[in-house]
């Protein structure tokens, strides 16, 4: 049926339904909380649409209604998508994390000194580790929102380690070494007054200020500093270039504003590292599988264990540019490899040893009993390297539990003095310690 011939209230259904085909768009790019301007357009949009809809006459026709019915329902699940992405419990936490970080560079702000710190550089990195543990569970919208939290806080991180490697240089030449060096600590000074209105712009806390503003002072100071006649004097030249480069990485950072709008930033799947470390952990799986397969430990030479190593050198050779997820990804990965590479260790070690029974009978009984824990433990190790579940799992609470046993068992080891005993016992609790430290790893449901 042509469009003049149909029926007026199902005309304005099917606009109402294109006003929801654009609205849902924007909903599912939607990565904000309840407090948002834009939540609150969107679900003033949507309201709206649900009035219009009420508002449509049916004319008692059952196509009409039916039409009515479906836009109606769409609009309400966009409705309640939207108040799922804001108040998901990771969104939550990614808000809860973004304003602790928010409340310290508040509190170092209006310190007296408004100095950069160790404490304030390890603190912000604290913030870091706790939003790379957020889970998104693959949402679009959770990675967004923890990519831009994390974006914006990494570049605060990166100021905070840049104003520290400058303090850790040279004092700012003294005035008496050239003309112009009065003129570049005056925009020295300058710069740690962007420094700090930058920081507060990152962290949503400066509200008078825009990057506009502020990239138009930076590039005055850097057209200043290149007014500065610094010819023939090579202390005073390096000087000025580390003032611009300061001013340049300001201004770099300024420019982020953008970043986390296209899904190649922020949905890391798609990221060429975290392909590279996905690559990596397939090798590592197919080759952990052969080596479980081998009960014998004379058959595990060096072959496996030169791929092994290969793989580390391959996960070094990863680029994780300054993106906290991909670091914490390539961490994860390397105690993957540490953790076969132990475990092969020690069956080697153990296998040795079944083979020096006469050199080892006057052994300590306090080493004999260390080594017979060991022994225990590679076998735990072996399980825990094939183990695929999460801590609801009957064989992650019986791991845990016979691991700490070992501990135990380790601790009621009477060294009677003994040094070789005392250092192998360390040793021993360590390795159990790692082992146990592996499989929380495991099961802690970390994604990125």
């Amino acid at each position: 049926m042509a469009m003049g011939q149909q029926h007026p209230s199902m005309i304005r259904i099917q606009e109402i339904q294109k006003e929801i085909h654009e609205i849902r768009r924007l909903v599912v790019s939607f990565s904000g909380t309840q407090s948002d301007k834009e939540y609150k357009r969107l679900e003033s949009s949507l309201t709206k649409l649900l009035f219009e809809l009420d508002a449509v006459d049916t004319d008692g026709k059952s196509d009409i209604q039916y039409g009515r019915k479906c836009a109606v329902k769409d609009v309400e699940a966009l409705l309640k998508e939207l108040e799922q992405i804001a108040t998901h419990p990771s969104r939550l936490m990614v808000e809860k994390v973004f304003g602790d970080a928010q409340q310290l560079v508040t509190n170092e702000l209006s310190s007296a000194e408004a100095l950069i710190t160790e404490e304030f550089a390890d603190r912000i990195q604290e913030i870091i580790f706790q939003l790379t543990q957020v889970k998104t569970g693959g949402k679009i919208s959770l990675r967004k929102a923890r990519y831009r939290a994390l974006t914006r806080i990494c570049a605060v991180q990166d100021i905070i380690e840049n104003c520290i490697g400058r303090q850790a240089l040279s004092l700012p030449l003294s005035t008496n070494t050239h003309p112009s060096v009065s003129k570049i600590n005056s925009v020295l000074c300058e710069v740690s007054k962007a420094r700090w209105d930058v920081i507060g712009l990152l962290m949503s806390l400066n509200v008078l200020e825009n990057c506009t503003h502020l990239s138009r002072v930076l590039t005055g100071l850097l057209m200043q500093l290149d007014a500065i006649d610094v010819t023939g004097h090579s202390e005073v030249r390096n000087y000025r270039k580390r003032v611009v480069h300061e001013i340049n990485c300001l201004l770099g950072h300024l420019e982020m504003e953008s970043e986390g709008e296209s899904a190649g930033c922020y949905d890391l799947a798609q990221n060429q590292s975290i392909k590279q470390i996905e690559e990596i952990r397939q090798k590592l799986t197919r080759l952990k599988h052969q080596l479980l397969q081998l009960e014998n430990a004379s058959n595990l030479h060096f072959k496996p264990k030169a791929e092994l190593q290969s793989l580390l050198t391959e996960l070094d050779q990863v680029d994780i540019g300054k993106n906290p997820c991909i670091r914490e990804a390539r961490r994860r990965s390397v105690v993957d490899v540490q953790a076969v590479i132990a475990y092969v260790d020690l069956k080697e070690t153990l296998g040795k040893r079944e083979n020096l029974e006469e050199e080892l009978r006057d052994e300590h009984p306090s080493q004999k009993a260390v080594w017979q824990v060991l022994s225990h433990l590679s076998e735990f190790q072996r399980q825990v390297l094939s183990f695929d579940g999460d801590r609801t799992d009957k064989n992650y609470k019986r791991l845990e539990e016979m691991l700490t046993k070992q501990l135990l068992a380790l601790d009621a080891v009477e060294t009677q003095g003994n040094d070789g005993a005392k250092v192998a016992r360390k040793q021993a609790v360590k390795f159990a310690q790692n082992i146990l430290n592996y499989l929380d790893m495991k099961t802690d449901e970390w994604e990125y």
